[in-house]
């Protein structure tokens, strides 16, 4: 969210850098609504010392004109209340501001290649897809899932749910123990107030999957991501310098309803209603952001260094980043099936704000109370490591090699094969 003092500060600068973001936001009428409710509070804080002066005075007298102040007061109090939810209504669904960074463009196709890493396997034989090599293997079952439960799900079996488990720990060691996060076992429920912290509500309602508790309780949300949960940590807090930085990381199965993506990636685990993910946040001090994200940026790309996967770091130009992020940079691993790279990790600098709509803040050096940077990033999405370990370390008889890295965590392992 963004904080309305800085809005009016320099109201034309404002909706210069939102138009990078290609979106259709009528910021006029945040100005119209921001106004008329200013006026209202004055209006009725004059009305108030109006009163406030005549029960001082003590004037019988006027007994009748201070009843009918009440009332004016009563009906600025009903017109500004409205006023306010329209407001604050319209300024939630506002997206961040592009830091200057970032490259001006409208979607996917204007993101910028900063660099690539790792050796793209050369196969004497047609790569299969990785729904392919683990049906084969017996080991992945999407028509199973099907029946049980609906599409976008799949069954993980045998050796391949034994390596799905293993890429998560080895992440969580890395990350715990080189990359000094502190590790969260958290809820998998997030509350409205928490989905709306973090961004997740009121604008993408549409992709969450509500969980229907008792009548009359809050509503609750089974999470989209770790994110989401984890940094809601410091929600409503004032945190002390001296924890700074902050540093979380998570393991846990993620549901998304996928509601704009019809028709794609119908194959395959890419694209999942549950999938799990190994999940990366800070909090820092806002002027810290930036340098967190590079910090962020390569404990992911980390990962596929020690795994010996290829990828790509590309920057998101200003129309196709997060909701909430100021910055962003998108990993991609490369599968061979399809001859590119996919996404594997997003991680985002937000600046402050998801601690303005979180009301989460710290006391600078000079005891100033301001608001809190957080970043968020995969350190990875486990399903699409799965993914590209079987895409690219398969060999020509359908079996799959085990990375170095991942041995330990599967009972010394080499490779997975048919029995």
């Amino acid at each position: 969210m963004h904080d309305l003092k800085k809005i009016r500060a320099d109201f034309d600068a404002f909706k210069t850098a939102l138009k990078k973001r290609s979106i259709d936001i009528n910021l006029d009428e945040l100005k119209v609504l921001d106004e008329k409710n200013r006026d209202l509070i004055h209006k009725k804080e004059n009305l108030e010392k109006e009163k406030k002066e005549i029960s001082k005075s003590k004037d019988k007298s006027l007994f009748k004109k201070s009843k009918e102040i009440s009332l004016n007061i009563d009906d600025i109090s009903e017109k500004q209340k409205k006023v306010k939810l329209n407001l604050e209504k319209l300024l939630s669904n506002i997206p961040n501001i592009p830091h200057l960074d970032v490259p001006d463009g409208k979607d996917e196709n204007d993101n910028v290649e900063i660099k690539k890493n790792g050796l793209i396997p050369n196969f004497d034989f047609k790569p299969k897809s990785h729904y392919e090599l683990g049906e084969n293997l017996q080991m992945l079952d999407f028509d199973l899932a099907t029946k049980t439960t609906g599409s976008r799900f799949v069954f993980v079996k045998d050796k391949l749910a034994l390596l799905e488990r293993a890429i998560s720990n080895f992440m969580l060691d890395i990350h715990v123990n080189k990359n000094n996060y502190l590790e969260i076992s958290p809820p998998l429920l997030a509350s409205e107030n928490t989905m709306f912290g973090t961004g997740q509500l009121p604008k993408f309602e549409n992709d969450q999957f509500e969980v229907k508790l008792e009548d009359g309780s809050e509503r609750k949300f089974l999470i989209p991501t770790a994110e989401v949960i984890l940094t809601n940590i410091i929600k409503d807090k004032i945190i002390d310098l001296k924890s700074l930085p902050m540093r979380f990381v998570a393991s846990t199965p993620c549901f998304r309803k996928e509601a704009g993506s019809y028709g794609k990636d119908t194959k395959g685990m890419i694209r999942q209603h549950q999938f799990y993910k190994v999940e990366l946040v800070s909090i820092v001090e806002h002027d810290k952001c930036l340098e967190e994200l590079e910090r962020m940026t390569n404990c992911a790309t980390g990962i596929l260094d020690l795994l010996e996967l290829p990828y790509r770091k590309v920057i998101l130009c200003s129309g196709d980043m997060g909701f909430s992020a100021e910055k962003t940079y998108d990993i991609e691993v490369w599968l061979p099936s399809e001859n590119r790279y996919r996404e594997i990790s997003s991680c985002s600098s937000c600046s402050t704000f998801q601690s303005i709509r979180m009301k989460s803040r710290y006391k600078d050096n000079n005891k100033e109370t301001k608001y809190l940077g957080t970043l968020n990033g995969s350190g990875l999405a486990i399903g699409r490591t799965l993914i590209a370990i079987l895409e690219n370390y398969q060999k020509k008889d359908g079996s799959i090699s085990i990375p170095k890295v991942l041995r330990p965590y599967m009972n010394n392992l080499e490779k997975i094969s048919l029995k």
